[in-house]
């Protein structure tokens, strides 16, 4: 629903525009990048299983509202044994109580909150330079 939902909140791009922003910027940086999306929990936690299958070195990951109630996809990351870092196009922090505090945070390599679509960038630099060191 990006760039149809909220857009003070979330921006105006999409999806799809973002994901060619990433695959763009992995080639600045010199990695591949591979997008997925679902609004299906099991099909994010097979996507994390299946990355660590498939030599995947780091994950970015915008848990949306599943950061706030999953378990199972926590699990799912920690089983991967695999780095990753969680982004939240909004400040989750500026919003409603329930939304301060993920299942994920802790476990993070690093969060990045409130930068609107710019957030998947960041993260993407985040992760590439947590892999360097």
């Amino acid at each position: 629903m990006l760039g149809k939902r909220d857009t003070s909140i979330y921006g105006a791009k999409t999806l799809a525009e973002i994901g060619q922003d990433l695959q763009n910027l992995g080639r600045e940086l010199k990695v591949e990048v591979d997008c997925a999306q679902s609004n299906h929990e099991g099909t994010l936690i097979d996507a994390i299983q299946d990355a660590t299958k498939s030599g995947v070195d780091g994950i970015v990951i915008n848990p949306g509202a599943y950061g706030h109630t999953s378990i199972a996809l926590r699990d799912a990351l920690l089983d991967s044994g695999l780095p990753f870092v969680e982004v939240h196009l909004s400040n989750i922090h500026k919003r409603e109580e329930f939304r301060h505090k993920t299942y994920l945070c802790d476990i993070a390599s690093g969060v990045i909150v409130g930068f609107g679509p710019n957030s998947y960038a960041l993260g993407l630099r985040a992760l590439v330079n947590v892999l360097a060191h």
